[in-house]
Formats: C-alpha cells, structure tokens, sequence
C-alpha cells in the first residue's frame, strides 16, 4: 500500500505542501459533530507513520469516540492541573485554555474524541517519539478538516487504578505510559486567524565560499 492510499496528499506524505502546518490552530471550542470511523482511522495511521527512534515503532494508540469515557477523561486529566504553577500566563481570548478559564471544567474541551498516546517509560526517547506521533496526527486532521488540540497531563490522568484498569483494557504494554493527548473534533464557531510569529527565533548557517 502506497503512502497516498493510506493519506489523502498532506503533509508527512510525498506532497511537500508549501504551507504544510501554517493553517493549524490550537482549537478549543468544539461542536458537537463526531468525526468518522475512516477519519478516525487515518489520523491514527499517520500518528504510527511518525519518525521514531531507532525505528522501533514504540508508541501504541488508543482513540476514544466514546463521548462519555472522554468526558470523564477529560474531567480526571482537568483534577490534575495545578493552576498555582502558572500564574499571571495567558494562552488565548478567543481560544480558551485552562489557564485562561478558572471555570473549565474538561481538559479536553468538549471535543468529541481524544487520541492518547502511549509510549515506553525507561526509553531514552519515549517523549519525542510520542510527541512525532502528535504532531502527524494533528497534521493529518487538519489536511481531512479536523480541529485538534494537544494536551498534556498524560501520565497523571492515568495515575490511579482506574486508569490503570482502562490501559490493561485497551491492550496497552506492560512498561508503558501515556504521554500526551490530541482532541479532536470540528471547530465550534470562527477559525481563528494565525498570531504573528515572533521575530529572532531561526538563524540559517551557510556554507562558507
């Protein structure tokens, strides 16, 4: 199976798409709309398409469509946040974040459907490796017109025996934990428009004549 029949022509496929990650936002306001079984599916195989290293293919998925599971996902990943810790920051008026609302009550945001990522606890690279499987994924829902969000607080969300209980339901390896999150889901109201990016953050080394 070729890399286009897995993925409509995107970003991470053969097509370089000049703007790839340029459209994306971090959105926060979903409806109430179900992404489907297929798009589902595609997000999740590019999420295992991601660069790993040593090529060891170590992340393991679990997508969750079922609305009242991530509720309660979201409610137990949200009891974990200390607010104290991030004082005085702001993240976005029009986009909401946790730290901006005292009054949220889901880290997930409504979203219909969240995507966990897990991934070896002892492994060197078990963070970046999970995080390439993130920014795929999140690149891949963008190309099919799937809002999406990454959230962190992984590893706490599954801390208790409860969570522990869904990982050995869902097939997770022994050793692993989770490391992040995506929501995913169609964006409630206006797409926000991309921030000005800061000026002074690259600098290209050339060769020298």
């Amino acid at each position: 199976m070729t890399a286009n029949e897995l993925f409509p022509p995107a970003c991470g496929t053969q097509d370089p798409a000049p703007a790839c990650g340029t459209q994306d936002r971090s959105i926060r306001k979903y409806t109430r709309e179900q992404l489907s079984r297929a798009q589902l599916e595609s997000i999740v195989q590019a999420g295992l398409y991601a660069p790993n290293a040593d090529g060891r293919q170590g992340t393991f998925i679990v997508a969750v469509r079922d609305r009242a599971l991530v509720r309660q996902l979201g409610a137990r990943n949200l009891a974990k946040f200390d607010r104290s810790r991030l004082l005085g920051s702001f993240v976005s008026g029009e986009q909401p974040s946790v730290i901006d609302d005292p009054a949220a009550k889901d880290g997930f945001y409504g979203a219909p459907c969240v995507c966990i990522v897990f991934a070896p606890k002892n492994f060197l690279y078990s963070i970046p490796d999970a995080f390439c499987a993130v920014e795929n994924m999140v690149l891949q829902a963008s190309a099919l017109g799937i809002s999406s969000c990454i959230v962190a607080r992984a590893e706490e969300t599954f801390d208790s025996e409860e969570g522990k209980a869904l990982m050995r339901a869902w097939g997770v390896p022994e050793g692993y934990i989770a490391r992040c999150f995506v929501t995913l889901g169609y964006c409630r109201g206006e797409y926000p428009p991309p921030k000005p990016r800061r000026a002074g953050r690259s600098f290209i080394v050339e060769e020298k004549p």
